[in-house]
């Protein structure tokens, strides 16, 4: 379980707070999305948690271990992803000979599946790859490390659609009840059908912190045209073909998740959003 606690903190005590007293748990299996808008800290989050960056103040826990203590026994069982990376001018072969044994768990078949699936070969050179490609050889060795917590910072930057549908495979397979991922990313269309949790924060809170199910639970998503139907929607988003609608869920509905407008109207009505999740019988004046 991750436990994070009153976390401040910036890259320069001349700028304003990235994370101000930001607090947030998080448990042990499942596709996490971390979702806000750029530049309210998620990738900061993610290096946070991994220990690559130390708190202002607060801490992160891993399994009530402070991250930022980088214990051997701790950095083996978290993979960070990171949205921007370089590799050596080698092949993929040495650089796993190089990185594997870091991670006593890291499975060569698993590699190499990932990467038929993404349309690389095991005997590339990393050094040679284009943006795309390096973000599909990375995530392969990634996941063959089989590290029980996965982090993700926009993973789907880069990549092409095939490559895009590739990925939300290769999670898929890979998730489990024992194996945390934790994807951060804005672009929420690449990502709705692949996530069992979400997390929506910005700079001092997390806004919403739930599960699909009860998100689905509490509202459904549509499109109409009728004008009745959308005056009376929590939050609606015009668009080709008619306006999107979230709507409270009266009658048991069972919806796809529509991450957009969920996310558009958390940073719109945040009040609204709290009292639809953390009170959800108090819900008249919505």
């Amino acid at each position: 379980m991750i436990d994070i606690k009153n976390l401040s903190f910036n890259y320069s005590r001349k700028k304003a707070l990235v994370l101000d007293d930001f607090s947030l748990s998080i448990g042990n299996g499942g596709v996490y999305g971390l979702l806000g808008p750029n530049g309210v800290g998620k990738s900061t989050l993610l290096y946070l948690i991994s220990g690559l960056l130390t708190p202002l103040k607060g801490s992160c826990l891993i399994n009530g271990i402070n991250s930022r203590l980088r214990y051997p026994d701790s950095i083996r069982r978290i993979f960070l992803v990171p949205e921007e990376f370089e590799f050596p001018a080698i092949s993929l072969q040495k650089y796993v000979e190089i990185h594997a044994p870091f991670y006593p768990d890291f499975d060569y078949d698993d590699m190499k599946h990932s990467l038929s699936l993404f349309g690389l070969e095991d005997n590339i050179n990393l050094g040679a790859l284009s943006m795309g490609q390096r973000k599909k050889a990375m995530m392969a060795f990634a996941l063959a490390c089989n590290t029980p917590i996965v982090l993700m910072d926009e993973p789907t930057n880069g990549l092409d659609i095939p490559g895009k549908a590739m990925f939300r495979r290769l999670i898929a397979e890979k998730a489990s009840a024992e194996r945390l991922f934790i994807i951060s990313t804005h672009q929420v269309r690449d990502l709705d059908s692949l996530l069992d949790h979400i997390i929506i924060m910005n700079q001092q809170q997390v806004l919403l912190n739930a599960s699909t199910e009860e998100i689905q639970k509490r509202v459904i998503f549509e499109i109409t045209n009728d004008p009745e139907v959308i005056n009376s929607a929590l939050h609606s988003l015009p668009g080709i073909g008619g306006t999107s609608v979230m709507l409270q869920n009266k009658y048991d509905e069972d919806t796809r998740l529509n991450l957009e407008i969920l996310f558009d109207f958390a940073f719109a009505n945040p009040q609204k959003l709290s009292t639809l999740f953390n009170n959800p019988t108090n819900t008249e004046e919505l």
